[in-house]
């Protein structure tokens, strides 16, 4: 059998039209967060791909529609918009759509304040290990906002998010510790100790 020899210009020729196809390729399928940051800075493009992306039901492009819209960065500020794309990503059990949609419980935008939700979302972010979450759960408890005033719960969760390096939650942490015995304490690190992380 006979092969027919290739001109080595022809076979770049191959070479380059594939290395394109595959640059085009890459450039279409830019990922969630790559999109956000250039819609952020009004690229309509990219606003574009990043809608198409959380409409395909891409959690990370839902939770960042979410973000462009709560905080009115490329887009106009729309509260009603904002929750629309926290949820949805949210019930994919992303752990920022659910700290997001929580937050906007917590505060009252876009939805009716309530606590009670607001401890729903965070308690799934915070299970997954987010140290927002954890430090926004520890908030609640502290306060008894949606949860009854629960000073060894709240340490648990502020002592989590502090140990991922949140100076907030470091802070809170040692503001609560002057308001509770050396037991409370104790068991607050112990439950920190033994909690493991859910999905």
């Amino acid at each position: 059998m006979c092969k027919a020899k290739v001109h080595p210009m022809q076979l770049l020729k191959k070479y380059c039209l594939l290395l394109l196809m595959l640059v085009m390729v890459a450039q279409a399928q830019r990922s969630a967060v790559d999109l956000f940051q250039a819609a952020s800075k009004g690229d309509a493009a990219a606003f574009a791909q990043l809608r198409a992306l959380g409409n395909k039901g891409d959690a990370k492009a839902q939770y960042n529609l979410g973000l462009m819209y709560a905080e009115g960065t490329g887009v106009p500020r729309d509260f009603d918009q904002a929750v629309s794309w926290f949820r949805k990503s949210a019930e994919q059990g992303n752990a920022l759509g659910q700290f997001s949609l929580g937050a906007m419980y917590a505060n009252g935008f876009g939805v009716p304040k309530d606590f009670v939700q607001a401890v729903f979302w965070r308690r799934k972010s915070a299970n997954q290990g987010d140290s927002g979450g954890q430090s926004a759960l520890g908030r609640m408890y502290a306060n008894g906002d949606g949860v009854p005033k629960d000073l060894v719960m709240a340490y648990m969760w502020r002592n989590l998010a502090a140990a991922q390096g949140d100076e907030i939650a470091k802070k809170a942490r040692e503001d609560l510790e002057k308001a509770m015995t050396p037991a409370q304490i104790a068991e607050g690190q112990r439950l920190s100790r033994e909690w493991k992380p859910k999905s």
